[in-house]
């Protein structure tokens, strides 16, 4: 009970107590252990939990304690040498043997799966045990690296073994059916494979509307028996003439069949499945009795009327459409507006068949559907507004089809603006709709808002600066009246960003209550910009957020797959491991973990521990990139914020490969500095003297190596990410929001950072070749100190300037400076680590020629060159970043002295109610600057000291 109420301490005591009275109580050493484990002493509670596994206990309790116990250890391998002692032990136990497989298939031992469910089948003869051992099969086969081997032998093995059970006729329940389905499946049997479900095994599934059809289909697709194919989804159209899937089937069947000339033989059946359709004219028949029927039918049916435009457009498409006589698209998508146009679905239903009208007619077409809807004009108002929620849905589904067919892009600045006022006019009328409406609820006119937004988001584009600053203010006000519009929270988020606020959208992010695989899905609109503005305390948070799904991904993945065997959902185990592989190679994981690394040695090393430490404790290495980099898998949701642009202005799947690629290249930049700066701490060892070379080979000497490769390796990289950048690509404002590779290598971090790492080299050389004859060393390394200071203060002239700057009454905001600043820390940090290496090497010589000064007694042992430049380079560092706390101290003081409520906003046409909007939204933005400004300011202090400590 002490456990489970998280009292943990208490739980110890208690089992203390127990094991005085009865020593050998293994149950009791094991809840103790969990209890260690969970207040942080993990190497007792292994050393006790060994104790009694050791003993290979058979009792239930222990062997259940013992196994929560190593799930939290998250050594799940340890649980199967357990439960194999137990079956020894009592070779008849139903029970250990189930868990023994459960065991092996949360560590995916398919092998010993295989080899565990035959003997449980053989103790207890149950069909589930049997079809375990089947299923253990397939997952060899699919998880075998030589495909060859899956088809010759794990697949046809599975297929015999099914076999037997149904000549034996012991085929019980629908999974076994299912996997028998999935073994001809998987050889390609698709012939045996349609058998077995129009057979009678194929009665037995029931579980899932149509599974049987759906299957059939399936089948005839593969072997092309498009007759069959036809006639299967003519039937299953008659039965509902709404299933949309089943008119994209028929469609699809028909034209293959006009394309192979098919006739149906003179005296059979046309097919297996009865009657097929296999000209044009039946099809047009077809659909138009659909419609008919339709009519006739209680409720309204949508898919019909789509299937007649979908017809028309493949006809059109083969160009022989005219002599149908199918009507035209722009009358029947008035006639489809003015039977749906009241639901939400029906803006996505036309949307596919717009490219049927001519652009010629956009405007007459939006006239025709405007004519339609009941909109009347108000005393106080001159626009006609609907006077219920049927009228309102009909007005925005139209707004929404204008946007799309470019109506609004086409519109000069004043007209847009005129436009916004009338948006959010209705917007605000509409709300009288929802007055009823739950906080979880969205407003009826919602919509409205958000496309005035994005209207004001072209006028931004164009270069229109208070059109940010509006976007903002409305969709402030449209969260306040629906707290829980994830779109106003999405774009909230995208445009705080884009001027550099982060402080606001970690509180957004967290009100979106992101569940599950959305961390991976919609998490880089958080990671990407947390520490890129210097909110380094939100950055680390955000990253923990993610990567703690990624890391229980693991644990959960293994638990649904158990569950998946007990339920005999036999289908859906492929389907985790597909998923948990997915999530392992997930291009967000790797750079979060990147990302979160480079994070914490820039917040830690060298100011709370040492660089060794920190890099110990992370377990990091020079040599090992543990990045998939072949596997990498793209797996943002790009489209997560709702948009109604035409298509050329929409995101394309070139801009798609395009932000992969250079996620990529970004994500191989910042690897390699990591691993580059992981490497630094193992060449700070005593080297041998010059002639024992040989014993230094597997020593230090090729760590050195391992850091010149890195180093190659990330120039190339560097070259490749410039030749990117060459393109100039612009994605969409809501498309996907670019890497910080062009502020790194336009603001000279990057020229830094690598210069830093050849200085590694040169130093390492030094080191190696001794003070006497290395005056060409010397010099070299002196040059590099004097351009490094160089680049350092041409960095930091780059980071000057005011973030908020007031021009003619608004507001321009400067977020590159603060990129630029955050750059900044990062290299001068990269620097100092550098300098403490260099510090290291020269310190020993230092005190040698100290020596060597005393033995002789004269003062003529003259001081080498290298012991000055690296003085005077520490001297400038100190200056130049006690320059930057200052300017950081001016940044503060500006940022706070700013009132900018006193900004008379030249739009007077703004109401009382976006007055307080605005002054919220600059206030949040100013505050967030103010924050960004502190915490990096703090970390610099911190450098600060560092340096001062480095004195030779």
């Amino acid at each position: 009970d002490y456990l489970d109420n998280g009292n943990n301490k208490m739980a110890i005591q208690q089992a203390d107590k127990l094991l005085k009275k009865h020593k050998d109580l293994h149950c009791a050493k094991v809840l103790k252990a969990i209890g260690l484990q969970r207040t942080g002493k993990q190497d007792e509670a292994y050393a006790l939990a060994q104790e009694v596994a050791a003993l290979e206990p058979t009792d239930d309790n222990s062997l259940q304690a013992l196994t929560i116990l190593y799930r939290e250890m998250h050594r799940p391998e340890l649980v199967t040498k357990l439960y194999e002692a137990a079956v020894k032990k009592v070779p008849n136990s139903e029970e250990y043997h189930s868990h023994l497989f459960m065991a092996y298939a949360r560590v995916g031992e398919y092998k010993r799966m295989q080899q565990a469910g035959m003997a449980l089948y053989k103790i207890v003869p149950k069909n589930p045990y049997y079809f375990w051992s089947v299923m253990s099969l397939i997952m060899q086969s699919i998880s075998a690296q030589d495909e060859n081997l899956s088809k010759t032998m794990f697949l046809p093995l599975a297929e015999r073994m099914v076999e037997k059970m149904v000549k034996e006729d012991k085929i019980e329940a629908e999974a076994e059916v299912e996997l028998y389905y999935m073994i001809l499946e998987r050889l390609e049997k698709y012939k045996e494979a349609l058998d077995v479900v129009r057979g009678k095994l194929g009665e037995k599934l029931t579980s899932e509307l149509q599974s049987r059809e759906n299957k059939c289909m399936a089948m005839y697709k593969k072997l092309c028996r498009w007759p069959e194919c036809n006639a299967l989804s003519r039937r299953l159209l008659l039965k509902n003439s709404d299933d949309w899937q089943f008119y994209i089937t028929y469609f699809d069947s028909v034209f293959q069949l006009i394309d192979e000339s098919w006739t149906p033989p003179p005296e059979e059946e046309h097919s297996l499945e009865g009657e097929v359709h296999y000209s044009i004219e039946q099809a047009v028949k077809f659909i138009e009795e659909r419609i008919t029927e339709e009519s006739k039918s209680s409720r309204p049916l949508r898919g019909p009327y789509l299937a007649k435009l979908e017809l028309i457009r493949r006809l059109r498409y083969r160009g022989c459409n005219d002599e149908y006589k199918l009507g035209d698209p722009e009358e029947l998508m008035f006639q489809y507006f003015k039977k749906f146009g009241d639901k939400p679905c029906c803006f996505t239903d036309l949307k596919v068949f717009v490219d049927l009208l001519p652009s010629s007619q956009y405007t007459k077409f939006i006239s025709q559907l405007l004519e339609v809807i009941p909109l009347s004009a108000t005393a106080e108002s001159e626009i006609a507004l609907p006077a219920d929620i049927k009228a309102l849905q009909q007005h925005l589904c139209v707004v929404q089809l204008s946007r799309l067919l470019g109506i609004y892009h086409a519109m000069d600045k004043k007209q847009k603006l005129t436009v916004v006022q009338e948006l959010m006019l209705r917007y605000r009328h509409g709300l009288e709709f929802g007055k009823s409406c739950l906080k979880t609820e969205l407003q009826f006119s919602d919509y409205y808002c958000l496309l005035a937004v994005h209207l004001l988001l072209d006028l931004w584009l164009e270069g229109e600066e208070m059109a940010v600053w509006q976007c903002l203010t409305l969709l402030e006000e449209g969260l306040s009246h629906s707290p829980s519009n994830a779109q106003f929270k999405l774009l909230l988020i995208r445009i705080y960003c884009r001027l550099g606020a982060f402080e606001p959208v970690a509180e957004l992010y967290s009100s979106l209550d992101a569940k599950h695989i959305q961390h991976d899905t919609i998490g880089y609109l958080l990671t990407r910009y947390a520490e890129s503005l210097g909110h380094y305390a939100a950055a680390s948070q955000s990253c923990n957020f993610a990567l703690r799904f990624f890391h229980s991904n693991q644990k959960d993945t293994s638990e649904y797959i158990i569950q998946a065997y007990k339920y005999g959902a036999f289908e859906k185990i492929p389907e985790f491991i597909a998923f948990r592989n997915r999530l392992n190679s997930s291009l967000h994981f790797a750079q979060v973990r990147t990302e979160r690394m480079l994070l914490d040695l820039l917040l830690e090393a060298n100011i709370s521990t040492s660089l060794e430490e920190s890099i110990k404790s992370m377990s990091l290495s020079p040599e090992e990139d543990d990045i998939p980099w072949k596997d990498l898998r793209d797996n943002r949701d790009l489209t997560v914020l709702f948009n109604w642009d035409p298509k050329d202005r929409d995101i394309s799947e070139e801009h798609r490969k395009l932000s992969l690629e250079e996620e990529t290249m970004w994500l191989r930049i910042r690897s390699l500095t990591l691993r580059l700066v992981s490497g630094l701490p193992t060449l700070s060892h005593t080297i041998q003297p010059k002639n024992s070379e040989k014993t230094a080979e597997n020593g230090v000497s090729s760590k050195i190596d391992t850091i010149r490769s890195l180093l190659q390796q990330l120039e190339a990289a560097v070259d490749s990410g410039k030749k990117f950048l060459e393109q100039k690509i612009q994605y969409p404002v809501l498309g996907p929001p670019p890497t910080r590779m062009a502020g790194f290598f336009s603001n000279g971090s990057c020229q830094c950072q690598t210069s830093l790492f050849y200085l590694v080299s040169d130093i390492y050389e030094l080191d190696t070749n001794g003070l006497e004859d290395s005056a060409e060393i010397q010099e070299r390394i002196g040059n590099s100190f004097k351009s490094l200071v160089e680049r350092l203060t041409d960095l930091f002239n780059k980071c000057k300037g005011d973030l908020i700057e007031v021009r003619d009454g608004t507001l321009k905001t400067h977020p590159n400076l603060l990129e630029n600043l955050v750059f900044f820390v990062e290299t001068i940090s990269i620097a100092l680590w550098v300098s403490s290496y260099c510090d290291s090497v020269l310190r020993p010589f230092k005190s040698n020629l100290q020596k060597k000064k005393k033995k002789k007694k004269e003062s003529s042992v003259s001081m080498p060159p290298v012991f000055t430049h690296f003085l005077d380079y520490v001297t400038e560092l100190q200056t130049l970043t006690s320059n930057v706390i200052d300017h950081i101290k001016g940044l503060e003081i500006i940022l706070t002295a700013l009132k900018l409520e006193e900004l008379s906003l030249k739009d007077t046409l703004l109401l009382q109610e976006e007055k307080k909007f605005t002054k919220t939204v600059q206030g949040k933005v100013q505050s967030s600057y103010h924050h960004s400004v502190q915490e990096i300011g703090e970390l610099l202090k911190k450098r600060l000291d560092t340096i001062k400590k480095l004195k030779i």
